[in-house]
């Protein structure tokens, strides 16, 4: 489980090698992604608070990148935050998550991006529930779920 001084030692020292890199130009990202995404995505954007379908959704699945489709968050994980923003305690796997530094808008922050293909996701905060007490703060947009149907096999949506 990962603490928020393993996050910020991530952010400062160097990330986790991911499984796997995804890599496109600007013009493929547009082709792909929905202008909402490609804002939020590719460049940085915040979708506004409680705007996001997946803040209201909790069905059992994997919150995947929009971008790659990489897996990153499990729906078990997932948490209400009263935020406006899906919140998760835990990536999926220790590495599907880049952490930096983030000083925009006179803050100090720790962003999360998509350690596959480098889509901005969000924010991670040190205020979240036991036990691990980190407050994975993500945009709808960013993500896809993919439920997990009845039978064990999973459905993307």
């Amino acid at each position: 489980m990962l603490t928020w001084k393993e996050v910020i030692n991530f952010s400062v020292k160097g990330n986790p090698n991911p499984d796997k890199r995804v890599e496109k130009i600007e013009a493929d990202w547009k082709a792909q992604l929905t202008p909402e995404q490609f804002r939020i995505t590719r460049l940085k954007g915040t979708e506004r608070p409680h705007s996001g379908a997946l803040c209201r959704i909790h069905e059992a699945g994997k919150y995947n990148c929009i971008c790659c489709n990489t897996p990153l968050f499990d729906s078990t994980i997932k948490f209400e935050s009263g935020t406006g923003w899906p919140s998760f305690t835990q990536p999926i796997k220790e590495n599907a998550i880049k952490y930096q530094r983030d000083t925009a808008f006179g803050m100090v922050r720790v962003e999360v991006m998509c350690n596959t293909c480098d889509a901005h996701l969000g924010h991670v905060f040190p205020d979240g529930p036991e036990p691990s007490g980190l407050r994975y703060c993500i945009n709808s947009e960013s993500m896809q779920l993919e439920k997990e149907l009845k039978d064990g096999k999973e459905k993307n949506e």
